[in-house]
């Protein structure tokens, strides 16, 4: 891994950095220090300094250099990184090793030959379904399909899901997908209750929409409680946050253009969004576009407006809620929305809000659950060991209710519960907060989740 690079690869880098991929001054912001390795996930458990934070950034640095090459070494250290940030907290110099994590793995990608059928997957899914709403409704509404003809249940009883491996076990932790028409009980506005005090827009997410359509009404349900207009563009589209995450850096941004341009024609006073790892990508736009003198200033302005749900709610001082809920009720911290946001105190506010409830505090609740994106599917080991200990804390909290506010954390961790055999329902905290406006329970209760 030490041998240098050739001069056409060397070449390759420099051009890399040039046109804006890779920022090494972004780079040259670490010293050292280590106070990222005890927060890593992945150096916790391996305990190998190429798998801290330090460790990589240091490997970043002798490719640039030229000292070390884009080889499988470099793959396997990159993307074994969970991308939590949590080193991001710790770091006492202000290294944004998120945005160099993605910056690396989009270097990767541009210099490193994958085989046939890699190459054939990262395309069907970041070029084919990711970007396209129609195509990701009708895989949902073939999931339904399949779960409600029977499909399912004879799938199940033959196993072989069994013989899929991962693939297998994952489709039993799928929630059950609504259909259509809940979907579109969404409109593209609803008025604010009483007297409006803002209008807003919201993101309503190419997973969270199909997949947590729920949550959504719930969220659009409490803005409006607020005061707010809430504004649903049929426009927008994919936040290219998972298209960043896998270093398909180019395609991320032509997906940011359009829900710059969608949600900056709006006159809106923030755009708010539910789902913490789309959040974070969504305020990083104008990061993506610093070196673009186009769309910096516009990805700027947007990010500028960009809120995650319980952050705006506690900047506009929310209408208390008046229905008692009487559960016992724990949080964990969603790691884009702590260490990518900082949004933490927020939440928990919030929470506590609501009458009724019994509020314990979750140990390590700042720690990844191993979800992280598509990590639960590219590395299934480190995502189940990381989420072995998450479970142990959450199992000592004997919560009736997990809430956290992202839709790969509630699949993991809903997961999770089944596999420890808890009698716990996961929720996103604006359930919760609907449920203690409204009084009406929410679906994922009545459900079992």
């Amino acid at each position: 891994m030490s041998e240098p690079v050739s001069p056409a690869l060397s070449k390759r880098v420099s051009l890399l950095h040039a046109v804006g991929i890779v920022d090494e001054d972004k780079l040259l912001k670490c010293t050292h220090c280590g106070f990222c390795l005890p927060t890593c996930p992945t150096y916790r458990e391996l305990g190998l300094e190429m798998d801290s934070p330090r460790g990589r950034l240091y490997l970043m640095r002798s490719v640039l250099s030229g000292r070390s090459r884009l080889d499988d070494d470099f793959k396997t250290y990159i993307y074994r990184c969970l991308d939590c940030r949590a080193c991001e907290s710790a770091c006492p110099s202000g290294v944004p090793y998120g945005v160099l994590v993605e910056q690396a793995r989009a270097m990767f990608e541009q210099s490193y030959t994958r085989s046939t059928g890699q190459r054939a997957l990262i395309a069907g899914v970041f070029g084919g379904l990711l970007p396209h709403q129609g195509r990701i409704r009708a895989l949902f509404g073939a999931l339904r399909f399949y779960q409600r003809s029977g499909l399912q249940r004879l799938v199940r009883g033959s196993g072989v899901l069994k013989l899929l491996g991962r693939m297998g076990e994952m489709e039993s932790f799928l929630p059950p997908i609504p259909s259509a028409s809940f979907r579109k009980r969404l409109t593209r506005v609803t008025p604010a209750e009483g007297e409006r005090r803002y209008r807003i827009g919201f993101i309503s997410g190419c997973i969270m929409e199909p997949m947590f359509a729920d949550i959504n009404l719930a969220t659009v349900r409490v803005l409006a409680r607020n005061g707010c207009e809430v504004v649903t563009p049929r426009e927008q589209g994919c936040c290219g946050a998972l298209h960043l995450h896998n270093g398909v850096r180019d395609r991320a941004k032509e997906l940011a253009k359009t829900n710059i341009e969608v949600f900056l024609g709006g006159d809106l006073d923030a755009i708010v969004i539910n789902s913490a790892g789309c959040g974070a990508a969504l305020k990083e736009y104008g990061e993506l576009f610093e070196h673009d003198p186009e769309w910096a200033e516009r990805a700027a302005a947007f990010s500028a407006k960009m809120r995650d749900v319980h952050e705006w709610l506690v900047e506009i001082g929310t209408v208390p809620p008046t229905h008692s809920v009487r559960k016992r009720v724990t949080y964990d911290d969603a790691c884009h929305l702590i260490h990518g946001q900082k949004v933490s105190l927020q939440p928990r506010a919030l929470l506590k809000s609501v009458p009724g409830i019994e509020w314990v505090e979750l140990r390590e609740s700042d720690w990844c659950c191993g979800s992280a994106g598509i990590y639960n599917i590219t590395q299934p080991d480190m995502s189940e060991q990381i989420l072995s200990r998450k479970m142990k804390f959450v199992e000592d909290t004997q919560a009736d209710i997990l809430l956290t506010g992202n839709p790969g954390c509630l699949l993991q961790l809903r997961k999770g519960v089944r596999q420890a055999d808890l009698r716990m329902h996961v929720m996103h905290p604006i359930e919760l907060l609907d449920w203690a406006y409204t009084g009406v329970e929410p679906d994922s209760i009545r459900r079992g989740f």
